[in-house]
């Protein structure tokens, strides 16, 4: 028999908390372990509770951003996760730097947002696609490139990171591109250790000059991709 999923949630928005929880806990394999609605809740259940993911506020009382750090130094083994509305770009590059695993605005579907649970439970780093978009629009992208730079990455893994700055998972883009997950896994390996990266999201973030040859090379040789909202 599989094991249980075991999570906790903490928000100071009683309603939302409780829509949360009964999202999750319709899953067979999931299970929340303790709920709160501040900072000291989430450091608290993450110590006592154990739980494999903390989906946390990022605005929370007591901040979510020094829960995430607590969190992440005292029990590295629980993946913390904000569901928050904040789309400030400061928030998710904090986030990321204090250990968080998963960036997603509240507008989230139910049957999304236990997906991408299951998919940071698993090792994925993730941020809501539409606002990883804007993030990386943001950045700017360089118009002329040195050689140094274009021999960093291989096309196909210009092409694979560039689906990963769009926000598609391992398994779309093996659909995508015809190819199994497991071959993508490998290409994101390599994408990983030529550029120093820990994670999909330092690996799109780290490298801002080969993340400019990547935005055009999608613009140019990919079709645009729907993103579900």
């Amino acid at each position: 028999m599989t094991s249980s999923l075991r999570l906790v949630v903490i928000d100071d928005h009683p309603l939302f908390r409780e829509g949360v929880v009964h999202t999750l806990n319709r899953e067979p394999d999931f299970k929340v372990v303790g709920t709160g609605g501040c900072a000291a809740d989430a450091i608290r259940l993450a110590q006592e509770a154990k739980p494999d993911v903390a989906l946390l506020d990022v605005s929370m009382p007591g901040g979510g951003l020094l829960a995430a750090r607590e969190i992440s130094a005292a029990t590295p083994g629980v993946q913390t996760v904000f569901l928050t509305v904040s789309e400030d770009a400061h928030a998710v590059e904090s986030a990321l730097a204090a250990g968080v695993r998963g960036y997603i605005l509240k507008g989230i579907g139910g049957a999304d947002l236990v997906r991408t649970i299951r998919a940071i439970a698993s090792g994925e780093t993730y941020i809501t696609p539409d606002f990883a978009a804007r993030l990386l629009a943001s950045k700017p992208a360089l118009s002329v490139a040195t050689g140094q730079d274009q021999a960093l990455l291989t096309a196909r893994e210009k092409h694979i990171l560039s689906e990963v700055a769009r926000g598609l998972t391992n398994k779309e883009i093996a659909k995508k591109f015809d190819l199994s997950e497991k071959t993508i896994k490998h290409y994101m390996s390599a994408v990983l250790q030529k550029l120093g990266a820990r994670n999909r999201i330092e690996a799109v973030n780290a490298c801002q000059k080969s993340l400019g040859i990547v935005l055009e090379a999608s613009r140019r040789e990919l079709p645009p991709v729907k993103v579900a909202h």
